[in-house]
């Protein structure tokens, strides 16, 4: 009797620990501001712990992990995307998530030691949201960040940042346009140059 009952709290315990440790991701999986907040806290862990080639390896797998940049990449084409080959489509939503991870880590490595202060998480179209936050660091100006954030395939994802108003997406859009327009309206130089830069 005994014996059983030491397997029964046993395996409680073990059912338990499991929940525990699950919850963060969990929360994350399910509400957009702790989303952002595991996001901040990892880049924050990375960048207190690692360095070199592991750091870089480490904030790129973040990014692939809380972003949906497949989703990003192809609102920056913009109508570009119906002119593209499917093979092409294939190709340049593979450099993109390789390239913008690299850049998107780089960028918010930049902010690595904040802390960051929700302020509001507002519901937009179905499944979307914007959360509002705050960037606070030790004896500097705190920054105002909103985070577009929608849910996935693969859950919560964030589809665009804007710093101090200023959105990443719309930089990318920018930038990819730019490169198409200055070779007569062609996606193959834009796919072609986001490889190379994905394989640096």
């Amino acid at each position: 009797m005994f014996r059983g009952l030491r397997r029964l709290l046993a395996l409680f315990f073990v059912v338990a620990t499991a929940a525990f440790l699950a919850a963060p991701s969990a929360q994350a999986a399910a509400d957009p501001g702790k989303l952002i907040e595991q996001l901040i806290a990892e880049i924050s862990d990375i960048a207190r712990t690692k360095t070199g080639a592991d750091r870089q390896t480490a904030m790129r797998q973040v990014v692939q992990d809380k972003f949906d940049l497949a989703s990003v990449g192809r609102a920056a084409l913009g109508t570009y995307w119906d002119q593209a080959s499917e093979q092409q489509r294939a190709r340049f939503l593979a450099a993109v998530e390789a390239s913008e991870a690299r850049a998107y880590s780089e960028r918010l490595g930049r902010h690595a030691g904040y802390s960051v202060t929700i302020i509001q998480v507002k519901p937009r179209a179905e499944g979307s949201w914007l959360v509002a936050s705050r960037l606070n660091q030790q004896g500097g100006s705190p920054i105002a960040v909103e985070w577009e954030v929608h849910q996935s395939e693969r859950g919560l994802r964030v589809g665009d940042v804007r710093v101090e108003g200023i959105s990443l997406a719309l930089i990318m859009r920018t930038d990819y346009s730019a490169v198409i327009l200055a070779n007569a309206g062609q996606v193959e130089p834009l796919v072609r140059k986001l490889e190379a830069r994905a394989n640096r």
